[in-house]
């Protein structure tokens, strides 16, 4: 984060506007709004928590990208009413759908797809836009949407209007945990996060190693590419703990608590 800065005040519970969210198939509007909702992280903290009843439980589970729960209930829980999928996992969606494309017996879930309007959007050139629509097509029980364009550039410019930095001078690219954690702040009352480590955690020299992802066992520490990414000049990279700052100042104003590690 820009030292001094001073962040400008955003209302992210008043700053959705009813074009942001693009449906893939039909005219369905994204109307989602929950009470309680379970912000489940990818990392591996989740493991060994045994949060999956607690997690199941809530109003509204909310996951990311290509993040299992087979095989992981016990701590994750095996309800899902919004997924939020960047454009680099969309493809691990197509070769797995029927792990990703469920919710619970109640749930009729949604897939919220972000990326460069250029991939995601019916009026791109690609195989992205078409693949998204496959997995839509064939999962009617799902609703899909894409973000609009402006949503995207509205993304960037709350980057910069809470951290001082502009995204594409400072080579930063969000993460799907940013994309993610604002559309829970719009549709949620109150979320309680899991798995997902302080600003500080890195920090700690005693730390223990933690992987990236619970569901990859032979992925990267997670702290390492924290650390890695947050420095590294050159290049795009995501600032995970520019992020972390960002939300741990959002938590005073939109009811967010952790757990596993608590904080």
């Amino acid at each position: 984060m820009a030292q001094n800065h001073t962040p400008r005040p955003t209302n992210l519970k008043t700053w959705a506007t009813k074009d942001d969210y693009v449906p893939v198939l039909g005219e369905e509007r994204m109307t989602q709004h929950c009470q309680h909702c379970a912000l489940v992280s990818s990392s591996s903290h989740v493991l060994g928590t045994k949060a999956g009843e607690q997690i199941d439980a809530t109003d509204c589970v909310i996951r990311m990208n290509d993040a299992p729960t087979t095989g992981y209930e016990a701590d994750v829980g095996k309800r899902t009413t919004l997924r939020v999928v960047g454009h680099s996992s969309v493809y691990r969606l197509v070769r797995r759908p029927d792990e990703f494309m469920v919710g619970g017996i109640d749930d009729q879930p949604i897939i919220v797809f972000w990326g460069p309007p250029s991939k995601i959007t019916e009026d791109s050139q690609g195989t992205m836009y078409g693949s998204i629509q496959k997995i839509c097509s064939t999962y009617k029980r799902a609703l899909c949407f894409t973000l609009a364009p402006e949503k995207m550039y509205r993304f960037d410019k709350l980057f910069e209007w809470e951290t001082g930095r502009d995204r594409f001078k400072s080579n930063s690219w969000l993460t799907t945990g940013w994309f993610t954690m604002v559309i829970a702040i719009e549709i949620c009352d109150n979320i309680k996060v899991y798995g997902m480590v302080p600003p500080s955690y890195c920090g700690n020299q005693t730390r223990s190693k933690m992987l990236y992802h619970y569901y990859k066992p032979r992925g990267s520490d997670e702290c390492v590419k924290f650390l890695q990414s947050q420095n590294i000049q050159r290049g795009n990279y995501h600032r995970f703990i520019t992020e972390k700052q960002v939300f741990a100042r959002w938590a005073q104003h939109y009811n967010i608590t952790f757990a596993h590690p608590e904080w």
